[in-house]
């Protein structure tokens, strides 16, 4: 063990440990959910690190010898070194201060191994004085938590884009399997398979519009404000050059915001993008929830789709296959859905200059993210992909319903209609055999009407 001190007093620090006192409280304090602070967000915190001493160094704040340890340290790290000894929890109290302190030890104490020292000798790279040095966590951690967010958010507009061509191959696929369609989950008019698919489709091409256009959002940042948003201990060339450093080290069009109190205290931008996950949640549990009603049965349910086949469904019952692949969908979307709600009451519940909550949303908003990235891809080449259509099923249904009803009512009336909707359930006579036997239309004059693109297309203007 080392000794370190801190404004509590000494503490020991295991010899070997990269962080330092700070991190060693935050690890006593904050034991709760046994997940570190997200790999991305690491990510983040260290490229800010690294953007901070380079503009030290260039404004001449930072001694050079100095800031290249530091940032030696941070592109070993950012190399994928020393990742188990970023600890913290990602549930802790003091607006990422915790979060902040354990990239400022580890970032230290590397740079000084750097510089020929040991760790914990401060003397050399102080966490503080070197590493933060013109920092505060209020603009480093509101700023890492966007940058973590944009480079999460882009697998997840890929994938969202991905499904929306996997739907509409279905819908081409499909566009000649006529079936009923339903509302109210009672049989209405006809439909084909390939519009149910392209409907989807088409929502999913405004959640993918939507979280495209949320980047924009998140892009600007704090750095440079400090405590509270005032610049305080912060000279405006650093304000200036920090914002350059980080648009080059990230690749992010990121940009200073005009008024850096605002997003020191408000979190509304990360309502707004949650907000954004929650919608394209709702989508993909509706569609979830139509993909597991048509393929039910197969022998008792509508049955008008079949499921991929990924596992077996049942440990008692022989043959039973479920649609496991949209339940996960399913149980995802509540997910976020409840994610959401959290970073509601996070962002609402900010006091004056500061909103302290920020880790509970940075938490809730990298799952949501993390959850899509991953949920999508098997959504997609595990169902999506091998849907197959069950014609005969479709056309069953279709001819042993009311469905064509509403095409035959605009000739007939809708008296004559309902008679026939009587007889059918009465009798169970096809709706066209009692439409012939009635002699209302021709077998000509009802094979027109009835034909696939006739009835699932707007009416052809009629003389009267």
């Amino acid at each position: 063990m080392r000794t370190e001190h801190d404004l509590l007093g000494p503490l020991e620090v295991p010899i070997n440990a990269y962080y330092g006192i700070h991190t060693v409280r935050a690890l006593e304090n904050f034991q709760i959910t046994g997940i570190p602070i997200h790999k991305e967000l690491v990510e983040a915190l260290v490229v800010i690190k690294k953007a901070a001493a380079l503009t030290n160094i260039s404004i001449g704040a930072l001694d050079p010898d100095k800031g290249e340890a530091i940032t030696a340290a941070c592109d070993e790290i950012l190399a994928g070194a020393l990742r188990s000894h970023f600890v913290v929890d990602c549930m802790q109290g003091g607006a990422g201060t915790s979060a902040n302190m354990n990239v400022n030890e580890v970032i230290a104490n590397r740079a000084i191994e750097h510089l020929g020292g040991q760790k914990g000798d401060y003397s050399l790279i102080h966490p503080l004085d070197h590493v933060n040095l013109h920092q505060s966590t209020n603009d480093v951690f509101p700023t890492a938590v966007r940058i973590a967010a944009i480079r999460l958010l882009k697998p997840v507009t890929e994938s969202f884009a991905n499904l929306q061509s996997a739907l509409q191959e279905k819908e081409e696929e499909f566009s000649r399997v006529i079936k009923a369609g339903r509302t109210q989950l009672q049989d209405a008019v006809p439909v084909t398979l390939g519009q149910e698919f392209g409907a989807w489709a088409q929502a999913i091409s405004r959640d993918r519009w939507r979280l495209y256009k949320a980047e924009e959002r998140l892009r600007q940042v704090n750095i440079g404000g400090t405590a509270v948003g005032t610049g305080l201990n912060a000279p405006r060339s650093y304000i200036f050059t920090m914002i350059e450093k980080l648009r080059d080290l990230t690749g992010i069009s990121l940009a200073r915001t005009d008024y850096m109190m605002d997003p020191t205290q408000n979190c509304d931008v990360f309502v707004e993008v949650s907000g954004l996950l929650k919608t394209a949640a709702v989508n993909l549990s509706k569609i979830a929830n139509d993909l597991r009603l048509l393929s039910s049965g197969p022998y008792t349910g509508l049955g008008e789709i079949t499921l991929p086949t990924v596992q077996a469904g049942s440990s008692i019952m022989p043959g039973k296959v479920n649609p496991v692949i949209p339940e996960a969908v399913n149980q995802v979307a509540f997910q976020i859905i409840a994610n959401d709600t959290a970073i509601t009451l996070a962002a609402m519940s900010g006091q004056l200059e500061l909103n302290a909550f920020l880790p509970v949303i940075a938490k809730n908003l990298f799952e949501e993210l993390d959850l899509l990235s991953h949920t999508l891809p098997i959504f997609i080449r595990r169902c999506i992909d091998g849907i197959a259509a069950n014609e005969e099923t479709c056309r069953a249904n279709l001819e042993n319903s009311t469905v064509t009803l509403t095409a035959l009512t605009a000739i007939i009336g809708y008296d004559k209609g309902t008679e026939a909707a009587l007889i059918l359930k009465e009798t169970g006579k096809p709706i066209k055999d009692i439409i012939l036997e009635k002699k209302w239309m021709t077998a000509a004059e009802l094979a027109e009407v009835l034909k696939p693109e006739r009835l699932t297309s707007p009416s052809m203007d009629r003389k009267h």
